[in-house]
Order: structure tokens, then C-alpha cells, then sequence
């Protein structure tokens, strides 16, 4: 985390140094914006990390190189699940790149015969990264095994509205957002999202403005389908709650209501 704090990162490609995209690109730094995960060499980064990968699957990820980043991760992680097999969880884990760590998440979505409990409990400590990235990659690689069971999935999730970690907090909630972002949507909380209410109730008053912020843009996707459920509900919490994280919330739910 410290290399990432330390640079502001580049937002044109562009404007990516030579030494950082070399850095990127061979595992020794993380990346400080998308832009930067988008610019390095993943296939380059994954045969540094993997160089026994047999000459098929190479051809593989190199041909993924040229693919849309969330496709790129999730392929990639996938390959490596496929070629190397479950113990490259634990080089994953280990390695200082965000990138490769984004890997591990996709290859815990893509494990099969897996319970939904069993891979949120693996996902978890990638839920709870200190990178940016890799929070955003771990709701992503679960997201559709949550969505084939959302009564599980959010009885799971309601425990970690406690966490002492913003971060666990903040996932409870984006995972499971009706609408989201590079995700599919989910249409049973879009056309019932009091679904939700256990996840949602317990960070209503959340002091982390990450976990607001989330909580805010669910509120948000719903009222693009249940306006009135939107406004009705953020009505009832002000009413009861004078606490400023639940204005700011019921404030940023609101603004697209008409």
C-alpha cells in the first residue's frame, strides 16, 4: 500500500513512465489508478509469476492481452486455475502486485463445487485488501454465485455489516447492488430490493463514507426501478435516525429520484 500512497498514478497511458510500466508489468509495484492495471503487460506479468506455464496455455493468455480488462482478469485467473490448479491461491495471495492478487479473486469464482459459504470465506480476506483493485475484483469474481442464490448470499453477508473493517462492511453491500458497475444486474433486488433490507439496515448509519458511498449508490440503482421504495424508506430513516451519515446517505440515494 505504501508504493500506491506514495505515487498519484497516471490517468492517460500516456503519461505512464517507461520505469513504471516496466515496474507494473514485472509484479514489483502496484498499480495506483485502473488506468495503470489497464496499461501493464498482464501476460508478461503472468509468465514472471508462473514460468512453468505450458506453451498452450501461454498462447492462451497471450491472446487474453488484447481483451477487455474484467474478461482479461477473470480469463486469467481462471487459466491459472486450470493449468496450475488451487496451490497458485497461495502465490497469488502472497505477491506484492494488485494485479495478481485480482487473479486469486477470479480463481476463487471460478473454482466449482464450491458452497457459497465456503467462497465468501475464501474471498474475504481479498474482500478486505488494502488495494483499491483488488476489493473491487473480489465482489466481482463472487458476484455470480450470489446472484444464483440471493437468500443465502445476503443471510451470509449480513454478519459482516459488523466488521471492525470498513472495507468487509462496504462489500456486504456493493456485491450485491441491483444494478452495479461491469456487472450484471440483478433483477430480483431490482424488482424487490427490501430483499436487501437485513444488509442495509445495519450500515444505514455507518460512519465510513466508503461504506456510505456504497450504501448511497444501492439505494440509487433501486430507485431506478422502485422510486417510491427509495423515497420511502430513506423518509423512515431520517425520521428515526438523526445521524448525519444516514442524511448524507438518504441525501446521495435521492439525487436521480424524480
Amino acid at each position: 500500500m505504501t508504493a500506491t500512497a506514495a505515487r498519484k498514478g497516471a490517468n492517460r497511458i500516456a503519461d505512464i513512465p517507461a520505469d513504471i510500466l516496466e515496474a507494473l508489468s514485472t509484479g514489483s509495484i502496484p498499480s495506483a489508478t485502473l488506468t495503470e492495471c489497464l496499461a501493464l503487460d498482464h501476460y508478461r506479468l503472468l509468465c514472471l509469476v508462473f514460468p512453468t506455464l505450458s506453451p498452450a496455455a501461454q498462447d492462451a493468455a497471450q491472446a487474453l492481452n488484447t481483451q477487455g480488462i474484467l474478461r482479461r482478469m477473470a480469463d486469467l485467473g481462471e487459466l491459472v486455475l486450470n493449468e496450475v490448479g488451487v496451490d497458485a491461491l497461495h502465490t497469488c495471495l502472497a505477491h506484492p502486485s494488485d494485479t495478481v492478487r485480482g487473479w486469486a479473486c477470479f480463481m476463487i469464482g471460478a473454482q466449482p463445487d464450491v458452497s457459497l459459504a465456503d467462497r465468501l470465506a475464501a474471498i474475504q480476506p481479498l474482500a478486505d485488501d488494502a488495494h483499491f483493485g483488488v476489493r473491487e475484483w473480489a465482489w466481482m469474481a463472487v458476484r455470480p454465485h450470489l446472484a444464483n442464490d440471493l437468500d443465502t448470499a445476503i443471510l451470509l453477508l449480513t454478519p459482516w455489516t459488523q466488521s471492525s473493517s470498513e472495507y468487509i462492511r462496504r462489500f456486504a453491500c456493493e456485491a450485491i447492488r441491483p444494478r452495479g458497475v461491469w456487472c450484471a444486474h440483478l433483477k430480483a433486488l431490482k424488482q424487490t430490493p427490501q430483499q436487501a433490507l437485513p444488509i442495509l439496515e445495519a450500515l444505514r448509519a455507518d460512519d465510513s463514507v466508503y461504506v456510505q458511498d456504497s450504501v448511497a449508490n444501492w439505494l440509487n440503482d433501486a430507485g431506478k426501478d422502485q422510486p417510491e421504495w427509495v423515497r420511502d424508506l430513506c423518509t423512515q430513516w431520517i425520521a428515526s435516525s438523526a445521524s448525519p451519515a444516514t442524511q448524507r446517505i438518504c441525501q446521495r440515494a435521492s439525487r436521480n429520484l424524480k
